[in-house]
């Protein structure tokens, strides 16, 4: 782990504004931790979720959003902003989460970005200005039916010989490639730069123990009806199954649950799996980024670390 000492000068140096990003795979107590440093600076920071579900209205159980008694009267922004059905892109997840970090440091509060989706989190800290290429939704449901192999293999086809920065095992991004390089005929650079002074921190542990934490969560949250949350939405018309299935994971499962193409056993073991596959593609996203302190949810003293690190940072 780097010390936090790297910034005593840095920080008062540095005239960008100062935010903190707790970052890392699901299931490692992000929301937990990014609440306890609020508390720590006596309610002088607001939580900015960077999560691809969470904004979603009603999807509560299934995407593990914070409750309002976790929150802990810190104010969180970036949850249920949009309806299931409607879509959302990363360029207006920028554009909007970063109108909350102006209204945040306007207060002469600290930003906290907290979640696991990478991509979400490089959009609010960089200025990187992504491709404005119309959603079509044709093209895109042609390509839905497809297998990734095949999807690789047309984005390839389109793509010759140019430099890509594609995730390459997400079906939906790929999809995503595939009709900005239909649009521009190629993939734009990204260049970014990052416009703020961020404390990165990292929430990481051994595979067995966040394997054992998906299993339980997963249980905990069919305790707490996770499916009976879906087939509440479903009765009401507030999402389709179709529309689960775009949205992975958990939602994906308990389409196929309800459809019954699948059995509550095969459904804990398919969705256990998809999880923890999903987890390690949050590893690799995040060790791109070799400015994240990373402590490991095993440490008793974790709590203690983080504080220090944020101390050392805002000082």
């Amino acid at each position: 782990m780097n010390s936090f000492s790297t910034y005593d000068m840095l920080t008062v140096m540095d005239p960008k504004p100062q935010l903190i990003v707790i970052c890392g795979p699901t299931a490692t107590g992000k929301s937990d931790l990014a609440v306890e440093i609020a508390l720590h600076l006596q309610g002088k920071a607001e939580v900015i979720s960077a999560d691809s579900r969470q904004i979603y209205t009603h999807l509560n159980l299934g995407t593990g959003k914070i409750t309002s008694p976790e929150m802990k009267h810190i104010p969180h922004h970036m949850l249920d902003i949009i309806n299931p059905e409607d879509m959302y892109s990363v360029d207006q997840f920028k554009k909007d989460g970063q109108k909350i970090i102006s209204q945040i440091l306007e207060q002469r509060h600290t930003p906290i970005i907290c979640g696991g989706t990478g991509q979400y989190i490089d959009a609010l800290v960089t200025n990187t200005n992504f491709p404005e290429v119309v959603a079509d939704e044709n093209l895109r449901s042609e390509l839905e039916e497809k297998t990734l192999e095949e999807l690789l293999n047309i984005f390839s086809d389109l793509n010759k010989d140019q430099p890509h920065k594609v995730d390459l095992k997400n079906k939906r991004r790929v999809i995503r490639a595939i009709e900005i390089v239909k649009s521009l005929g190629h993939i734009p650079a990204l260049l970014s730069e990052e416009i703020y002074n961020v404390l990165y921190i990292g929430l990481n542990g051994p595979d067995e123990l966040l394997r054992d934490k998906i299993k339980r969560r997963i249980d905990i949250r069919l305790e707490q009806g996770m499916i009976q949350e879906s087939e509440h939405l479903l009765s009401k018309g507030l999402i389709t199954h179709e529309r689960m299935q775009k949205l992975g994971l958990e939602y994906k499962f308990i389409s196929d649950l309800l459809n019954k193409k699948i059995t509550l056993e095969e459904f804990k073991e398919k969705l256990f799996f998809a999880i923890w596959h999903y987890a390690k593609r949050q590893r690799v996203w995040f060790k791109k980024n070799a400015n994240i302190h990373w402590l490991d949810t095993n440490d008793a003293d974790l709590k203690n670390k983080a504080i220090e690190l944020v101390d050392g940072f805002l000082k």
